[in-house]
C-alpha cells in the first residue's frame, strides 16, 4: 500500500512539473527560442531584458528591429510586453515589419512572461 501511494505521489509530482512547464507564460516562445544564450530559430532569451533590440549577432532582423538597433533601443519591460502581445502591430506602428509572428500573449500574461525572462 505504501509503495502504491509513493508511486502515485511521484507520478503526481512529475505531472505537476510538466503541467507547470506547459503553463509557463513563455510556452509559445520555446518553438523558436532557447531559454539560455544559445540560438535556435531566434536568439536565446537569457539576458534579453536590457539587451539592445535586434542586436544579437548572426540573425537577419526585420527592418523594424534593425532600425531599433540603430537607434540604440533596449528591451525594457514595456517594449517586451508590447512585442510579446503583438510584434506585427508594434513593428507596423513603427513604420516597419517583423519576422516574428504575433504571439498574442497580452496583459497579465505578458507581464508574467517578462518576469520569467528576467529570471532566466
Amino acid at each position: 500500500m505504501k509503495k502504491a501511494l509513493f508511486v502515485a505521489a511521484a507520478a503526481a509530482f512529475v505531472m505537476g512539473g510538466v503541467m507547470t512547464a506547459e503553463a509557463s507564460a513563455l510556452g509559445k516562445c520555446k518553438a523558436c527560442h532557447n531559454f539560455d544564450e544559445s540560438a535556435k530559430v531566434g536568439p536565446g532569451l537569457k539576458g534579453v531584458v536590457g539587451r539592445t533590440q535586434g542586436g544579437m549577432e548572426g540573425f537577419k532582423y526585420g527592418d523594424y528591429l534593425s532600425a531599433q538597433h540603430a537607434a540604440g533601443a533596449a528591451w525594457d519591460d514595456a517594449a517586451l510586453e508590447a512585442w510579446i502581445c503583438d510584434s506585427k502591430a508594434v513593428a507596423k506602428a513603427g513604420g516597419g515589419k517583423s519576422k516574428m509572428p504575433s504571439q498574442k500573449v497580452c496583459g497579465d500574461d505578458a507581464k508574467a512572461a517578462v518576469a520569467e525572462l528576467k529570471a532566466l
